[in-house]
């Protein structure tokens, strides 16, 4: 027989690719999983980001399925449909709503985005910007490295060095970024092999080109406005056109060790016996 946790709700703040990781990993754990996000994400790695069903409606990740919804009472009928809600709730509102026992800011946005430890009764920061055991209940790092994943409970994660991940030796190069603000127009779609000087994109007609051989694996979704510096796009040099639509390994890591920390604090929730 399964052991599920009938009462434990997990707020997940970010509908990005590690946090979607997050949330796909606790909804596999029989956890109710609701995720708030903004109503404009500028999500690059779209296929394996829940951010998409702002947009769509709905989106799906390795068999799981997110959908948006703009009420507390259709969170219920979600996950008695056996999916994941999701809300336009920047400011996870719902929260006083739908009472989460834990609440995940992966948002990473490298810095404090104002969830703090009174906002359920175990609170986990994924990366830089949190201090466990003063904002947050623990911190999971989120840097690569020999402590990806880690939990802490005191401190902080280690600093964003502003460097990409290695990928088959590459790391800025991978990387697209958007030239001035403006309108984003996408001209390729994820999944398609690039080479070096492919437009793949462009800013008001400013083009964004490929610096590198190999695959889209994540580009913003066309048509929204942009600023100047983010990131546009990811180009995989492994050419592994199947990878775009998996939970990258960096994700699954972060996730694991969020996992951890709900667990290590269950006997602090007071859960019905189950």
């Amino acid at each position: 027989m399964a052991l599920v946790f009938p009462e434990l709700k997990v707020l997940v703040r970010g509908g990005g690719e590690m946090a979607s990781g997050i949330a796909h990993r606790l909804y596999l754990c029989h956890m109710k999983v609701v995720i708030t996000e903004t109503s404009a994400p500028t999500t690059v790695r779209r296929t394996v980001a829940f951010a998409e069903a702002v947009f769509q409606g709905s989106h799906t990740i390795e068999g799981v399925q997110a959908v948006k919804v703009s009420a507390p009472e259709e969170a219920y009928r979600v996950w008695e449909r056996g999916g994941i809600p999701l809300f336009v709730d920047p400011d996870a509102s719902v929260r006083a709503a739908l009472r989460p026992a834990v609440v995940v800011d992966a948002i990473m946005a490298k810095r404090h985005t104002g969830t703090g430890k009174s906002f359920a009764p175990v609170v986990i920061g994924v990366g830089p910007g949190f201090d466990a055991g003063v904002d947050v209940h623990a911190v999971v790092e989120s840097n690569r490295g020999h402590n990806l994943g880690r939990v802490l409970w005191q401190g902080q994660a280690e600093p964003d060095t502003g460097i990409p991940a290695p990928v088959a030796g590459y790391t800025d190069q991978r990387v697209l970024r958007v030239p001035r603000s403006g309108l984003f127009r996408a001209l390729r779609d994820i999944g398609d092999p690039v080479d070096p000087g492919d437009v793949v994109a462009q800013v008001d007609g400013l083009p964004i080109e490929a610096r590198i051989k190999g695959v889209l694996r994540g580009l913003l979704k066309d048509g929204i406005p942009v600023e100047e510096g983010i990131k546009a796009g990811d180009i995989d040099p492994r050419g592994k056109r199947e990878y775009c639509y998996l939970i990258s390994d960096k994700a699954r890591a972060i996730a694991g060790g969020v996992l951890e920390a709900i667990l290590h604090s269950l006997k602090d929730l007071h859960l019905p016996s189950i």
